[in-house]
């Protein structure tokens, strides 16, 4: 995963372009760049890693340096970005937020042609996604065309920001994964994956990219480049767990869904006769899902974990899997007092693999919990994600839903079996939301549908992806 920054400003951009870049922090900690253009010097880049430090005091140093009216920044999981490229279409630098599922046969078809060439990365990882991205760019007569043939030729998902000296390019993935949004204030525009990024540097929103739509941005205002297209497919799991709750996607604002989300959850419980004494969420992303809850129902919310926020990261940050359950573990602090001879209900934005639930679970009745109850605020994740690495497994039976599904099967199931298994009508689902619970210890868990995740982020169902969760492309 990752976000991104830009600004077009009549002045020195560098300042607006550090700070919108730095509110994009909780989507990634591998490496965060910038990159600037002078009118007269041309560009100046920065890109550092940021596994062991945030990016405002990485880049702190180099923001106070750089200068340039036009400027891109980023957050990656992934790669090192921005890049900056020389090529027939003239200089820029780009950034990216995407997944590329079929790189290695776009390398390929590139190397054949015998028209371009590729940096190696050390540890045998490949080309950089967004250097190929920039290649496939330049096959095209403009950079609008490129940027269309690029999102065409790529199995997966692609947005991006690219700059040149006049100006920047920026385009949302061809339905709609990932946000791209416009604000504006005096003598200065923004293009910003994340909503809430410009807020406090004075622009306001102008406008939400549309699907595979493309403009460009100069100090003066927008010119469309290309329209947006129809379909749409916006990344459900945005509101659920990546979003920040002051980010707005499609207009609805993630804090708000959340907090729909768990109302919901409780409307279904309250024929359930389920005696709990307090509501808690795990922080953070299951904070407002929780508190919607505890108002739904009337039972206190609490909080018997608090996140220690100073050095903790996000847990699906971390490269290695066995320091993900570490950071997991270490970065949140029991209450006894509101733990011990309590019946708990847990509210998490969703069980991926089972395994940091479970070791929460096992803590509480550790600690002297009575009962534990547990609701995460999506349905079962089904299938690693195709489009954004919110997961990273490298295997779908990393899952603990696949993972039941197999006990329960005897065997590994075809996709016409799982496909039963994700519709939650099925007496299949009811088995393997079951077989989930008594593997992690669960008291009870139910999950919501994706019909109400669906009313919890006010976008049609047709209009959101699913994908994680029912299969569907």
């Amino acid at each position: 995963m990752g976000g991104f920054f830009g600004v077009v400003s009549k002045g020195n951009c560098t300042m607006d372009l550090f700070f919108g870049t730095d509110y994009h922090s909780h989507l990634g900690t591998y490496v965060g760049g910038m990159a600037v253009c002078d009118p007269e010097i041309g560009f100046d880049r920065s890109i550092h890693r940021i596994t062991s430090t945030q990016f405002r005091t990485a880049l702190e140093s180099a923001a106070a340096r750089m200068k340039g009216t036009v400027g891109i920044g980023c957050i990656s999981d992934t790669d090192p970005q921005p890049l900056l490229v020389c090529s027939r279409l003239g200089n820029y630098a780009i950034t990216t937020v995407g997944r590329i599922n079929n790189g290695e046969e776009l390398v390929q078809r590139a190397l054949k042609d015998g028209h371009t060439q590729f940096l190696e990365r050390s540890g045998n990882r490949g080309v950089n996604e967004t250097e190929l991205v920039a290649s496939l760019i330049n096959e095209k007569e403009t950079i609008e065309e490129g940027i269309r043939f690029a999102q065409e030729m790529i199995d997966g998902s692609l947005s991006l920001l690219i700059a040149t000296k006049e100006g920047i390019y920026a385009a949302r993935d061809l339905v709609g994964r990932t946000p791209v949004v416009i604000g504006m204030k005096e003598d200065a525009l923004c293009a910003s994956f994340e909503s809430h990024a410009y807020l406090n540097l004075g622009y306001h929103t102008l406008k939400e990219l549309g699907p595979a739509e493309v403009v460009f941005i100069t100090a003066d205002g927008i010119e469309p480049k290309l329209p947006p297209l129809p379909k749409k497919r916006m990344c459900a799991f945005m509101w659920t767990y990546y979003g920040y709750p002051t980010a707005n996607y499609e207009g609805v604002n993630v804090e708000a869904s959340r907090n729909r989300c768990g109302r919901m959850l409780a409307e279904n419980d309250k024929d359930k006769n389920i005696r709990i004494d307090y509501v808690g969420g795990i922080p953070d992303s299951g904070t407002a899902a929780a508190i919607g809850y505890a108002n739904a129902s009337g039972v206190p919310f609490a909080r018997p974990f608090i996140k220690y926020t100073p050095t903790w990261p996000r847990s699906f940050m971390p490269q290695n899997q066995n320091m993900r359950n570490q950071v997991a573990h270490m970065k949140l602090i029991a209450i006894d007092e509101l733990i011990r001879d309590k019946s708990l209900l847990l509210v998490d934005d969703s069980i991926v693999r089972g395994t940091q639930m479970g070791e929460t679970v096992d803590f509480l009745y550790e600690s002297g919990a009575r009962e534990v109850h547990v609701r995460p605020a999506c349905p079962p994740v089904m299938y690693g994600c195709k489009y954004l690495n919110f997961s990273r497994s490298t295997s779908d039976m990393d899952l603990i839903a696949r993972r039941c599904i197999v006990e329960l099967e005897g065997c590994v199931p075809s996709d016409e079996r799982v496909h039963v298994y994700a519709d939650a009508s099925t007496p299949e689902h009811a088995a393997m939301v079951e077989r989930i619970r008594e593997k992690l210890k669960f008291t009870s868990l139910a999950y919501p549908s994706v019909e109400m995740v669906s009313r919890s982020v006010q976008v049609p169902e047709d209009e959101i992806c699913t994908y994680c969760w029912t299969g569907k492309e």
